[in-house]
């Protein structure tokens, strides 16, 4: 083999000459690129072309380069771009022979690729590795058919040669714990996998789709995708597995998930060039027995070479990869590859589930309770669940029995595959790449009875292991049975959350009979902190593991971890229920959608979400993750609050009807409301929505001054019926608008960084905008229709989530007045103390409106909203017409209200918005010195704006990368969205009980997205 010491010693002016000389290239820059023993140059030509030279190893031989152009040619006239052409000279020659210090070698010249590598691709997405297997699968399609005489030489590489060159150079690792783990692996290679990788199909393959030679390009706030494969050195026949297991293990270097690497680049190849079941099961091997390859050349060629940095670019990254798969058992890596190909992840389970089967009916019960009827109980996170975050262990048994009471019933069944909220703790979640993720998706069955209740075996079985996996919310005691039935599979059961007392009583090796009890279900808390009950699981494989087993999967991971362990329901006895359903796919709820509702009812994200259940600052999906929720302003005090829930139960079962009939409620819900606004605003109206209370105003308005004209500002948007569309620019100026009515007068929004009159540049831009408005008020007068009224919102927020200039409000309120009109304020979106500093926004421009409307916040989701007024305009809207709204103000909504108010009073969430709200405008302000895209930021309390810019100067809008950053943060957990008239506002408007945890959270990630390829657009290194 090649040694790295005699690589080629060729300087810049060498390289220059031979280009000229050889190849008839003006040279303008030439720079050295790495080569472990070749040596590589960039070329930048005086043409503006750019290219590679290449000076072979002198003891390369020529066939093996002819080879490789070869593959070249016949990939370019296959269609597969982004490989490199041979360059030929002015008399044709595609080689040349060049003396050197070292010997004569090789020379060649290549066109270069533009891509940047994969080994600095940020971030190294799932789909950008599929998309890897998939430009690999597609290569191997194109070189089926293609021959070379050269194609079998003795490639070292070559994962045929795996076992003799690993073994080679095996003492040249002198740390014994590396030296340890690459013997168990060439052990390992020898005994499994080299003696069938003969039997492969065979394919020439690149060889060498490490992260280097792989190149990736990515849109302006867009995916990124490979676009590239260069140095085809490693070309040789091989089985064709080997070029989709060298690529997944070199892209599984740095991934603390590197089984959901392995499985992203296994599927991509195989969807595209579809593997066999036997390749398929050495994949997993294959990749992981190139990188002991690697690191055993390195630890040699180090010592020969070893001021060659080249050599140990990988070797770090390499050695920590292989130690994290250590953890993993071959067994398991082997069901994940098969999973993303496929195929059964455990093909041994079909024979364990057919035995279960066939012999269900002589299962013996696992849990000895005299006559039992059971109750399924819905413990998902679409259900009650175990309660809420905080509540006790007591609370939820007591929960827990009364239901079983309730149905009647001796036993609760917890589901098999049920998907739950309550794996909580740092235990459940996984390491992942990509998108953060939990354990959720159980594994077993739960039987719950009372402590103390004995558990039983189903079938004979020998004790494995008795231990206990302490800790809260783990297992507690545990006892693994094996079972060996005379004519079936060998298979194991699990039983968690036992009584302490078995771990010192039974040992492994015990042999029980049907029916035996060895155990006691445990009490709390011992038994993990859990209500009572025995979690009961099947195993078809333990993988090596000793005295415990997952319980609870990810929900990527769910297909692998069920066919290990699948459902033990059948041989307990239990109904089909006992499984828990799968819900509707995000395709198909989708297809529902558009077929069973307007196709204009729109969804948030590119891959909307499906959620099913919310808790405070948090959002959960059907997979049970969680997603912090930092743009769902209706729910202000919190999703489903304890609080707001128990009052909206406790009246909905003593009385909801309309406000014809006297209530209490209603009365003293309005005296509290009003009394958090100015002493003139006193007077309440209600209805159901903030479009119900804008159209009201409206009628209140024109009804007090006998006017139909209304101002409102440019950008706004204050509800979705007929006449509020006609009174939003956001909605009539849009998509699908037919412009503003002759009624409708749209004044310009008074934006203080994109708008005409700007903070820094202009003085007093509020006086200014205030001015523009009093030019349209003093027209309409001069045309004799003077305004009915002035809507406005206190902070507009389709507009960008700006904050008014100071003075505006003021100014723009004297001229409206001195017409003859009304003031009203839209505070549907920043009342009931968003803005930190007070209750409503307009507090903040220092007016007290004629009408506020409320809606959103007000009943925290449920379908509440006021009017707020002066009693003389309350007076003159009763002009014998009566106001009567069927579901306004019924006692139900009321208490509702009133429960909102308790909790913001309480947990002082108007000092939260305002105290968190500084902290994350501090933060905001950090990231914008550090990344320029941002260009401004603004906002009060927690209603908060970052304006995007792809130009300081210009500040032209950066759409698409506003857009490209909330699905990001959508994928890592964070939920924000976009507003303003160019969608380039990422607007935050999180519910008040948002911490400063919580914010920090948001900074972190959003610096992360920040930092990512598609925001710098690389091309080419």
């Amino acid at each position: 083999m090649a040694s790295p010491a005699d690589k080629p010693r060729f300087d810049p002016d060498a390289v220059s000459r031979v280009a000229d000389t050889e190849f008839g290239l003006a040279v303008r820059a030439v720079l050295e690129l790495d080569g472990e023993s070749d040596q590589n140059f960039r070329l930048d030509l005086s043409d503006g072309r750019r290219c590679v030279l290449k000076i072979a190893h002198p003891e390369t031989e020529r066939a093996v380069l002819e080879l490789q152009h070869a593959v070249l040619a016949h990939l370019r006239s296959a269609g597969i771009g982004g490989c490199p052409t041979v360059m030929a000279s002015p008399d044709g020659r595609d080689l040349c022979r060049v003396d050197g210090e070292k010997g004569a070698s090789w020379v060649r010249v290549l066109t270069w690729i533009n891509g940047h590598p994969l080994g600095r691709a940020n971030p190294p997405t799932n789909d950008l590795l599929r998309d890897l297997g998939a430009w690999l699968g597609r290569l191997t399609i194109a070189m089926d058919g293609f021959d070379h005489p050269a194609a079998d030489w003795y490639a070292p590489w070559s994962l045929v040669h795996a076992g003799d060159e690993i073994a080679a150079r095996l003492d040249d690792i002198d740390d014994a714990a590396r030296h340890a783990i690459a013997a168990r692996r060439l052990d390992r290679f020898r005994s499994e996998v080299g003696p069938r990788l003969a039997a492969l199909p065979t394919a020439i393959i690149h060889g060498d789709a490490n992260d280097w030679n792989v190149l990736v390009e990515t849109e302006r706030a867009g995916p990124s995708r490979i676009c590239g494969l260069i140095d085809f050195g490693d070309v040789v026949r091989a089985p064709r597995v080997c070029e989709p297991a060298i690529a997944a293990g070199y892209a599984m270097l740095g991934k603390r998930d590197p089984l959901a690497t392995l499985a992203a680049v296994a599927k991509g190849f195989h969807d595209v060039c579809p593997l066999t079941e036997p390749e398929v099961d050495v994949l997993g091997d294959l990749a992981i027995i190139r990188l002991v390859v690697s690191v055993a050349f390195a630890a040699r060629q180090t010592k020969e070479a070893p001021h060659n940095e080249y050599l140990s670019v990988t070797q770090g990254p390499a050695w920590t990869t292989l130690a994290l798969l250590e953890g993993h058992h071959p067994h398991l890596i082997r069901a994940t590859v098969r999973n993303a190909c496929g195929f059964d992840a455990c093909p041994r389970s079909r024979a364990t589930v057919d035995w279960l089967d066939e012999h269900a009916a002589d299962a013996a019960p696992v849990v000895d309770v005299p006559d039992p009827t059971h109750h399924v109980l819905d413990l998902s996170v679409e259900g009650p669940g175990l309660g809420r975050d905080g509540d006790t262990t007591a609370e939820v048994s007591r929960r827990m029995v009364r239901e079983l009471e309730d149905a009647a019933a001796t036993v609760g069944v917890g589901r098999y595959d049920e998907v739950r909220r309550c794996y909580l703790g740092s235990r459940f979640q996984t390491e992942s790449d990509d998108s953060p993720e939990r354990r959720t998706v159980h594994l077993g069955i739960d039987l719950f009875v009372p402590a103390g209740t004995p558990v039983c075996t189903p079938f004979a079985a020998e004790v494995a292991t008795v231990q206990d996996n302490a800790g809260r919310l783990d297992y507690g005691p545990t006892v693994i049975l094996r079972h060996r039935p005379p004519e079936g599979p060998e298979w194991w059961s699990l039983y968690g959350h036992l009584s302490r007392e078995v771990v010192g009583r039974l040992s492994a090796g015990t042999q029980l009979g049907p029916g035996d009890a060895f155990a006691h279900v445990g009490p709390w808390p011992e038994n993990g902190d859990w209500p009572p009950h025995v979690h009961f699981q099947i195993i078809t494989d333990l993988l090596g593991r000793d005295g415990e087993f997952p319980g609870v999967a990810a929900p990527s991971t769910r297909d692998v971890w069920t066919s290990l362990s699948p459902d033990p329901g059948p041989i307990l006895g239990l109904p089909p229920s006992a499984r828990a359903p799968r819900g509707k796919s995000r395709d198909e709820l989708l297809e529902d959608r558009r077929e069973r509702t307007g196709r204009n009812l729109s969804t948030s994200y590119t891959e909307p979400l499906k959620i099913v259940r919310g808790e405070g600052a948090w959002l959960f999906d059907a997979d049970g993750q969680a997603y912090l929720d930092g743009v769902n302003n209706v729910c202000h005090v919190g999703h489903a609050h304890p609080h707001v829930v128990a009052a909206a139960a406790r009246q909905s079962g003593i009385l909801n009807t309309n406000t014809r009939y006297l209530h209490d409620g209603l009365t003293a819900y309005a005296e509290r409301l009003t009394a958090l606004f100015p002493d003139a605003l006193s007077v309440c109206f209600f209805c159901c929505s903030g479009s119900e209370a804008n159209e009201l105003a409206l009628r209140l308005a024109r009804t007090a001054t006998g006017r139909s004209d209304v101002l409102c500002l440019d950008g706004a948007y204050h509800g979705n019926t007929g006449t509020l569309v006609d009174l939003s620019p956001y909605k009539h100026a849009g998509a699908g608008g037919a412009g503003a009515p002759p009624w409708v007068h749209v004044a310009p929004l008074p934006d203080p960084y994109r708008g005409r009159y700007r903070d820094g540049r202009d003085e007093n831009p509020g006086a200014h905008y205030a001015r523009d408005l009093a030019t349209i008020v003093d027209r309409l007068a001069a045309e004799g229709r003077p305004p009915a009224a002035f809507l406005a919102e206190s902070l507009p927020g389709c507009g960008g989530q700006i904050v008014l200039p100071d003075g505006y409000l003021e100014a723009a309120f004297s001229a409206v007045r001195a017409a003859g009109g009304l003031c009203i304020a839209d505070e549907v979106q920043v009342g009931f103390g968003r803005v930190g500093d007070a209750w409503w926004g307009f507090e903040l421009q220092r007016v007290v409106p004629d009408i506020v409307t409320l809606g959103k916040p007000i009943g925290n989701g449920h379908p509440l909203a006021a009017v707020i007024t002066t009693p003389a305009i309350a007076d003159a809207f009763a002009n014998g017409m009566e106001y009567f709204n069927t579901f306004g103000g019924n006692p139900v909504s009321c208490a509702i209200g009133m429960a909102v108010l308790d909790v913001l009073e309480r947990e002082d969430l108007r000092g939260n918005a305002r105290e968190v709200g500084a902290h994350l405008l501090k933060g905001l302000d950090g990231l914008a010195t550090r990344h320029p895209l941002i260009g401004d930021v603004r906002g009060k309390g927690l209603y908060l704006g970052v304006e995007l810019v792809t130009d300081a100067e210009s500040r032209m809008p950066a759409t698409a990368e506003a857009s490209w950053i909330v699905n990001r943060l959508r994928q890592r957990g964070i939920l924000l969205s976009t507003d303003g008239p160019h969608a380039n506002v990422l607007k935050l408007k999180p519910p008040l009980v948002w911490s400063k945890e919580n914010a920090d959270a948001l900074l972190h990630e959003l610096e992360v997205v920040l930092r990512e390829d598609a925001l710098a657009a690389r091309r080419e290194e």
